[in-house]
């Protein structure tokens, strides 16, 4: 079998090399500046004008996206998925009825084609009522208010409750409190589905880091070995795995469901959803709201380019396909991107991840007190930005001889994962302060025109910046759940004016972050635990800080 797995313990020199490749290019991106900087003030404004413009050029394609990928989302929430997956049942007599319809539905033209595609050739397609969705939710010591509303939100969607397998994946270092928890949860819900189980992921497993890997990993070797007693067949399970806060779209299984019967290469594809930080949007901070909003256009856009898109976050593959590749690494804290690589290697380049254009919501970042909650956030784009040690995986099974994929596929992928992180961490910071820099390091900049003008010319180019700023203002508000009862209008206006902390958000947070996880990969000093981020309800963190309170005065008294 190929070796699928990331090194534990010491690395080759080789690997090593390019674990320390982002930090490199990341902060000798910085360095670079205040080198030229000091050699002539003149090179350091071209090197920061070329990398200014080359922004810029993505901003234009980044609105275009973001605007296309907001209605595409709109328009597809719109479309009765359970009545398409339904004609999938009888293709023959579906296509009779529809083909002369003239339907201006999103993707109305493409189911129609669908339908005469399987009408042709029927034995190719399964049947969606044989086909299960098996979900995986995960979680470590989440509260019972967190999970229920997870639970309720997929017995609430369109697709047929009697086909949903649903698996609570939860840990054994989690204690008595997690165990009561899912016990509790399985006697209100389990009746309601297919089955339900609960999986109990036990600790201190050996070759495995303290992450949400080797939890799902572990439960869905359980699901491995119990479909086969149902008669279920793995070709017909498609596996979602969710977040403890994670609330899917209405219509998530069934359209999920419909794209897996009509795409013959099905098993060589992952079906990823738009996430949507918007659960709790109007309860958390303003700091949290924009990394929050950000995050989900990151989302949105990179769903309007598949062939850049990876998994993140929640996703659905097929039941088959993870049983080849033994389900999910149990190696690293940002098990959702890599899977992606593991994947591609596995199938020797044939795969690819399908955007699924409704949401699944999740929360922003909220803890029990404010303080909490800035350090919580960091920690989880310290997570994130930790995909910079997929770097070191992808090159060493790119740049050899026993390279199972594309050459040139391979090192277009691999250019695209190194470009994300190194922008990641070092570009905002030399647009928010990189025009100063020749400016206070070398006083020769005072005679040299263009590096004197350089603070004016950034200032202007990040005046024009702003339109795509307001872009996006515009749509968050299009996309922002309803504003809760508790807040009065004027809470509206905050949502408007928390965009001004957009440089902190960018610099403090992205690229803080970011810089932090690369300097951690250079220096071999690796992220081995999953911090698992604070999700806390309105309500539980108001009654986190009563409790405080009242600690705090017993104390005293």
């Amino acid at each position: 079998m190929i070796d699928l797995e990331i090194p534990l313990g010491k690395r080759t020199l080789k690997y090593r090399l390019f674990e320390m490749l982002p930090a490199v290019l990341s902060y000798g991106a910085l360095i670079l500046l205040v080198v030229l900087s000091l050699i002539s003030p003149l090179l350091a404004a071209v090197y920061l004008m070329l990398i200014i413009i080359t922004l810029l050029v993505k901003a234009v394609g980044i609105a275009y996206h973001t605007i296309g990928g907001r209605n595409r989302l709109e328009r597809s929430q719109n479309v009765d998925w359970k009545a398409r997956l339904s004609d999938l049942e009888q293709p023959v007599e579906s296509f009779e009825r529809l083909k002369d319809a003239h339907s201006r539905a999103f993707g109305a033209i493409a189911h129609v084609d669908n339908l005469r595609l399987m009408s042709a050739d029927p034995h190719t397609f399964p049947r969606p009522s044989q086909l299960y969705n098996l979900v995986i939710i995960a979680t470590y010591n989440e509260s019972y208010d967190i999970l229920a509303p997870t639970i309720q939100s997929v017995l609430s969607t369109t697709y047929d409750n009697k086909k949903i397998i649903l698996a609570i994946a939860y840990e054994q270092r989690g204690g008595p409190a997690i165990k009561a928890t899912v016990e509790r949860l399985k006697k209100e819900f389990g009746d309601q589905f297919h089955s339900l189980h609960l999986i109990e992921h036990p600790q201190d497993l050996p070759d495995e880091v303290i992450g949400k890997g080797g939890n799902i990993t572990h439960a869905g070797r359980y699901m491995r070995d119990w479909l086969p007693t149902q008669d279920i067949d793995y070709k017909d399970v498609i596996v979602t795995t969710l977040d403890s806060d994670n609330r899917p779209h209405a219509t998530y299984f069934d359209y999920v469901t419909y794209e897996y019967v009509v795409h013959e290469d099905r098993k060589h594809l992952a079906y990823q959803p738009i996430s949507l930080f918007f659960s709790n949007i109007w309860d958390a901070p303003a700091l949290m709201r924009v990394v929050a909003t950000g995050n989900s256009f990151w989302n949105i856009i990179s769903a309007m380019r598949p062939h850049t898109l990876r998994n993140f976050a929640s996703h659905s593959q097929p039941m088959d396909a993870l049983v080849e590749m033994d389900f999910w690494s149990t190696r690293t804290i940002v098990e959702d991107g890599h899977q992606y690589w593991r994947s591609y290697f596995y199938f020797n380049g044939n795969y690819s991840v399908l955007p699924i254009y409704v949401p699944i919501y999740q929360d922003a970042v909220l803890s029990d007190t404010y303080l909490k909650t800035l350090k919580a956030q960091f920690i989880q784009l310290r997570r994130w930005a930790y995909g910079a040690s997929d770097v070191p995986y992808v090159a060493v099974r790119i740049f050899t001889g026993q390279r199972n994929v594309s050459f040139l596929g391979g090192f277009g992928r691999f250019l695209r994962l190194l470009d994300g992180h190194v922008t990641l961490a070092s570009i905002s910071i030399l647009v928010a302060f990189g025009g100063w820099v020749p400016l206070l390091i070398n006083s020769q900049a005072f005679r040299d025109p263009v590096a004197h003008q350089l603070p004016d010319v950034i200032s202007s180019m990040q005046q024009v910046a702003t339109v795509g700023l307001i872009i996006t203002v515009f749509l968050a508000f299009k996309l922002l759940p309803p504003r809760p009862a508790r807040y009065k209008r004027h809470r509206t206006i905050w949502m408007v004016l928390q965009w001004f902390l957009m440089p902190i958000s960018a610099v403090g947070y992205s690229a803080g972050s970011a810089l932090y996880s690369q300097g951690r990969l250079f220096l071999g000093k690796y992220l081995d635990k999953f911090d698992v981020t604070d999700k806390a309800t309105h309500e539980s963190a108001k009654a986190a800080r009563q409790r405080a309170k009242e600690l705090k005065h017993t104390s005293q008294g």
